[in-house]
């Protein structure tokens, strides 16, 4: 389910950034990331969305992460550890899953990142354990 689509998009106030590769919905505590079908999501992509996300929030924030995986895509599970040298925003990330290769890429991903990655089979699952993340209670 698109983010737009669900009752969070009513609930949450928050800013979409429309980059070219896909949509991130930067919400008060988290972001959902819907990238584009067909996409390799590389690192300077990666690297522009985290530059405007440090613009858009500051940089002394914490969030969570939620890549909504709606459409086929591809990224290098290296790159997650990169995301460390912009500092230490991530409480947490969530990869909601539609398929079991989605659910294998993300067991993959979890792998190479420094920070905790959940696999969660909806959006509202993804929602609710970044929501519970100690930083934010």
């Amino acid at each position: 389910m698109r983010f737009e689509d669900s009752h969070y998009s009513n609930i949450n106030n928050y800013h979409c950034l429309e980059m070219a590769f896909g949509k991130f919905y930067l919400c008060e505590k988290f972001i959902v990331s819907e990238i584009n079908s067909g996409i390799h999501f590389d690192w300077n992509k990666i690297e522009s969305v985290i530059e405007k996300i440090i613009a858009f929030y500051g940089t002394d924030i914490k969030l969570g992460y939620i890549s909504n995986r709606i459409n086929s895509y591809s990224i290098d599970p290296q790159d997650w550890a990169k995301v460390a040298q912009y500092g230490n925003i991530l409480a947490g990330s969530a990869i909601v899953y539609y398929n079991y290769i989605m659910y294998l890429n993300a067991a993959l991903e979890k792998r190479f990142s420094k920070s905790e990655i959940h696999p969660c089979l909806s959006l509202d699952d993804a929602i609710s354990y970044i929501n519970d993340l100690k930083e934010f209670n």
